[in-house]
């Protein structure tokens, strides 16, 4: 019984355009063998930057506002400097992600839709009852 509501949720999402047009066109990664653009790069590095700077600032401002006995510190500035992270994370992502972000989803969206069909094929027809 499982399997087949499995086999049935398969075949409806490989009904979508989406999907059969990623299948069709045998989406790939081939896009990211071109040199990426200063953009690109710029927002991959913002992207990294934003990893870099939240955990350290933030463990920084804890040992500090430990050592001054001034627990506001981290209370005001750890939500403050995970914010900034977060700003910079999505600019970077502004900067770099849209382009290959959908070229990468289409491919792990037929890589996954084919495994998914490989492994249930969809269900056979009900046979009407007489």
């Amino acid at each position: 019984m499982f399997r087949h509501w499995i086999q049935t949720l398969v075949a409806r999402i490989s009904a979508r355009p989406y999907v059969q047009d990623a299948i069709a066109e045998r989406a790939d990664l081939s896009a990211f063998r071109e040199r990426p653009s200063v953009r690109i790069i710029t927002g991959v590095a913002l992207i990294l930057f934003s990893y870099l700077v939240a955990w350290p600032l933030i463990s920084f401002l804890g040992v500090l506002s430990i050592a001054l006995e001034q627990p506001v510190i981290v209370a005001i500035g750890g939500p403050m400097a995970y914010g900034l992270s977060h700003l910079v994370f999505i600019l970077g992502m502004w900067l770099s992600g849209a382009k290959y972000t959908a070229i990468f989803l289409r491919w792990a969206t037929r890589v996954a839709v084919v495994k998914l069909q490989r492994r249930y094929p969809p269900p056979p027809p009900s046979r009407p009852v007489l």
